[in-house]
Protein backbone atom coordinates (compact mmCIF):
# COMPACT_ATOMS: atom_id res chain seq x y z
CA UNK A 1 0.00 0.00 0.00
CA UNK A 2 1.57 3.64 -1.29
CA UNK A 3 1.29 6.48 0.79
CA UNK A 4 -1.26 9.24 -0.65
CA UNK A 5 0.96 12.10 0.76
CA UNK A 6 3.81 11.84 -2.11
CA UNK A 7 5.14 15.11 -2.86
CA UNK A 8 5.66 15.90 -6.63
CA UNK A 9 9.01 14.98 -8.19
CA UNK A 10 9.19 17.90 -9.91
CA UNK A 11 7.87 21.68 -9.09
CA UNK A 12 8.76 24.65 -11.26
CA UNK A 13 7.92 27.70 -10.24
CA UNK A 14 7.92 30.86 -11.80
CA UNK A 15 9.90 33.67 -11.07
CA UNK A 16 8.28 37.01 -10.59
CA UNK A 17 9.68 40.38 -11.28
CA UNK A 18 8.06 43.37 -10.13
CA UNK A 19 9.93 45.56 -12.28
CA UNK A 20 8.93 43.45 -15.43
CA UNK A 21 7.41 45.27 -18.45
CA UNK A 22 4.13 44.11 -19.93
CA UNK A 23 4.76 42.09 -23.25
CA UNK A 24 1.86 44.60 -25.53
CA UNK A 25 2.60 47.72 -25.78
CA UNK A 26 0.54 50.53 -24.42
CA UNK A 27 -0.97 51.58 -27.73
CA UNK A 28 -2.27 47.71 -28.61
CA UNK A 29 -4.70 45.85 -26.10
CA UNK A 30 -3.61 43.13 -25.34
CA UNK A 31 -5.03 39.90 -26.64
CA UNK A 32 -4.96 37.69 -23.45
CA UNK A 33 -8.34 36.82 -21.99
CA UNK A 34 -9.19 38.33 -18.42
CA UNK A 35 -9.22 35.22 -16.86
CA UNK A 36 -6.63 33.28 -18.39
CA UNK A 37 -3.56 33.55 -20.14
CA UNK A 38 -4.98 31.47 -23.43
CA UNK A 39 -5.54 34.07 -26.28
CA UNK A 40 -9.54 34.34 -27.66
CA UNK A 41 -9.78 32.41 -30.68
CA UNK A 42 -12.38 30.52 -32.77
CA UNK A 43 -13.03 26.81 -33.25
CA UNK A 44 -11.57 23.89 -31.23
CA UNK A 45 -9.66 25.87 -28.58
CA UNK A 46 -9.45 25.46 -24.99
CA UNK A 47 -10.51 29.46 -24.57
CA UNK A 48 -13.85 28.22 -26.64
CA UNK A 49 -14.85 24.90 -24.60
CA UNK A 50 -14.01 26.72 -21.25
CA UNK A 51 -16.28 29.80 -22.40
CA UNK A 52 -19.00 26.83 -24.12
CA UNK A 53 -18.87 24.83 -20.97
CA UNK A 54 -19.72 28.35 -18.77
CA UNK A 55 -22.52 29.13 -20.83
CA UNK A 56 -23.66 25.48 -20.47
CA UNK A 57 -23.82 25.45 -16.85
CA UNK A 58 -25.79 28.62 -16.67
CA UNK A 59 -28.33 27.53 -18.89
CA UNK A 60 -28.64 24.23 -16.64
CA UNK A 61 -28.80 26.59 -13.46
CA UNK A 62 -31.51 28.60 -15.40
CA UNK A 63 -33.54 25.23 -16.43
CA UNK A 64 -33.31 24.29 -12.97
CA UNK A 65 -34.64 27.50 -11.59
CA UNK A 66 -37.91 27.22 -13.89
CA UNK A 67 -38.85 23.81 -12.98
CA UNK A 68 -38.32 25.01 -9.51
CA UNK A 69 -40.52 28.34 -9.66
CA UNK A 70 -43.38 26.83 -12.64
CA UNK A 71 -43.33 23.36 -10.03
CA UNK A 72 -43.37 21.14 -13.76
CA UNK A 73 -41.04 19.81 -16.25
CA UNK A 74 -38.67 22.25 -18.34
CA UNK A 75 -40.24 20.46 -21.71
CA UNK A 76 -43.73 20.75 -20.17
CA UNK A 77 -43.41 24.24 -19.27
CA UNK A 78 -41.69 25.23 -22.57
CA UNK A 79 -44.39 23.02 -24.55
CA UNK A 80 -42.45 20.45 -26.07
CA UNK A 81 -45.04 17.98 -23.77
CA UNK A 82 -48.29 17.91 -23.13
Amino acid sequence: MTSSNQEPSEIQEVPQDVNETPSFSKNQPSKQSATTLDEPAFGWSAYAERVNGRFAMIGFIAILIIEVASNDAFLRWAGLLQ
